[in-house]
């Protein structure tokens, strides 16, 4: 009997993630890429914490990233005056496959997809979605290039703006302003004295900030800030000194070390707006289901988008490997999923509008303490979910 097929929209993270996830699971898996390669956002970065980690070991592909970036594996506050608040260890920094990891986005998602495609997952690139038919035997996409395939199953995984939700849901409802822009970028030799492995989180006056050093002494920086929201048509680049000084006036009203950092910081500056998805919304109907950010995706406060992205490529294929039916699967999926990634929409976007404070402890939000005894089973491999239903219920 032949394998369920499964076509996956999206070759981001989500989608690359899930499509080992399902292949591991045995079903026949093909990823369509609107992109010609996985050089997006390069400019941002981001950090794995240890339950990403954990779910990545489930996927086999720990050696895969930890091939790039570098680890961390303590977290240190900052007050407005540079006084240190906090300084603890982060995550299971003790098991070195578990730590956080800091890397860049785009180094990510191209070490996921050499990852997909060593398995023997096809991933087409040059594949722009124009609608979705989904119908009793089967569910079929429309591309731009005139051509269509038809699978079983259909897994959204196109992120914010999903096209997939837009054909499958319509006017639901669509991403929405969470209340920061977010700025990234990266100094060579900056003037900071932090080692390597050590995350130090800013608390200033009207803005967050963090930065990591890495072995090569290159210093990862972000900062959060209230205001208007950028355009949505608009260029994600200005020139590096515009934006240094957007940054740099209200940097400099604290006694921290952000304000140093971003001034010397030469090259491009990323901006994007801090987006989240309503709670409530749709996620799967008939053969077709969202993950990763096109169901959930968070203003970045917690940093947990890119783990909890592949969180759901584990828990996905486990619902569809021990389930009856995919209708079946796709509602226990949800199950176990929407109260996780709704709580962290929720502290999220707490900490961007300034109507939640993270505690001393949790400071680089969830996943910064020991994943709970509920999640290890959920993302067991060798664990059925119906033993971990049996457990919690």
């Amino acid at each position: 009997m032949a394998a369920t097929s499964v076509l996956v929209v999206g070759g981001g993270i989500a989608g690359t993630a899930a499509a080992l996830g399902l292949h591991k699971a045995g079903f026949d898996v093909t990823v369509l890429e609107a992109h010609h390669d996985a050089a997006e956002d390069l400019g941002a970065f981001l950090t794995l914490a240890s339950n990403g980690m954990r779910a990545l070991a489930e996927l086999d592909a720990t050696d895969a990233v930890t091939a790039i970036g570098f680890p961390l594996t303590s977290l240190r506050l900052l007050d407005s005056q540079g006084s240190e608040a906090v300084r603890a260890p982060l995550g299971e920094a003790d098991d070195p496959a578990l730590r956080f990891r800091c890397l860049r986005r785009g180094e990510l998602n191209s070490a996921l997809q050499a990852e997909t495609v060593r398995r023997g997952i096809p991933v087409r690139h040059g594949t722009r979605l124009v609608s979705v038919t989904d119908g009793p035997e089967g569910v079929t996409v429309h591309l731009a290039d005139g051509s269509s395939a038809v699978a079983d199953l259909l897994i959204g995984a196109d992120g914010l703006n999903s096209t997939v939700r837009r054909q499958i849901f319509g006017r639901a409802p669509q991403p929405r302003y969470a209340g920061q822009r977010v700025f990234y970028g990266y100094v060579h030799d900056a003037p900071v004295t932090d080692t390597t492995g050590t995350i130090t989180m800013v608390r200033g006056s009207e803005s967050a900030f963090g930065f990591a050093v890495s072995p090569q002494r290159e210093t990862y920086w972000f900062a959060r800030i209230g205001g208007e929201p950028l355009p949505t048509d608009g260029p994600a680049y200005r020139t590096a000194a515009d934006r240094r000084d957007e940054l740099l006036a209200l940097l400099r009203k604290d006694s921290t070390p952000a304000a140093d950092i971003v001034a010397a910081c030469a090259d491009r500056i990323m901006v994007t707006n801090a987006t989240e998805m309503p709670l409530g919304t749709a996620w799967h109907t008939g053969r077709v289901l969202l993950v990763g950010d096109a169901a959930h995706a968070a203003s970045p406060a917690t940093g947990q988008g890119a783990s909890m992205a592949l969180e759901d490529a584990v828990v996905l294929a486990k619902c569809l490997r021990d389930a009856p039916d995919p209708h079946s699967a796709f509602t226990l999926y949800e199950q176990y999923r929407r109260p996780r990634t709704e709580h962290n929409i929720s502290v999220s976007g707490g900490i961007s509008r300034g109507t939640h404070t993270p505690s001393r402890d949790a400071s680089a939000g969830p996943g910064a303490r020991r994943p709970d005894d509920e999640l290890i089973r959920q993302l067991a491999w060798d664990v059925p979910l119906s033993a971990e239903a049996d457990a919690t219920g």
